[in-house]
């Protein structure tokens, strides 16, 4: 069974995608931001990454190039509805240079959860 860190600041969210990923056959674990996030991947990676771009504490690409060098093999999806002060031309900016960057995959919020799970079914099978 692949093992899926999903991490969000937003605990609807959390749990939601928790929800639809565990009716799918995944076993998830759960981080509320980038730190916590850092720390349990570094104690046991995970098939796949969904995470989150606008958090506290340490924000989804400050966790995602915190680990890549450790951890190339590391595929992460990345998710954000923008915040602060990201929005609309800005955070499809940031959203196409992570992808450039080696994220596998980008979804703004609100996003389609059958597009979201088609995409997990993708990278998990090109392990």
């Amino acid at each position: 069974m692949a093992r899926i860190l999903v991490v969000d600041d937003e605990g609807t969210i959390r749990a939601s995608l928790k929800r639809m990923l565990e009716m799918n056959g995944y076993e998830v674990v759960l981080a509320g931001n980038g730190e916590e996030a850092d720390r349990l991947y570094r104690e046991n990676p995970t098939d796949l990454v969904i995470t989150d771009l606008v958090m506290p504490e340490k924000e989804g690409l400050e966790f995602y190039n915190g680990l890549i060098d450790d951890y190339p093999d590391m595929k992460v999806i990345l998710i954000s509805g923008g915040g602060r002060k990201i929005e609309g031309e800005d955070l499809d900016f940031i959203l196409d240079v992570a992808k450039g960057s080696g994220v596998v995959d980008t979804f703004r919020k609100p996003f389609d959860v059958e597009e979201l799970l088609k995409s997990v079914e993708k990278h998990l099978a090109q392990a």
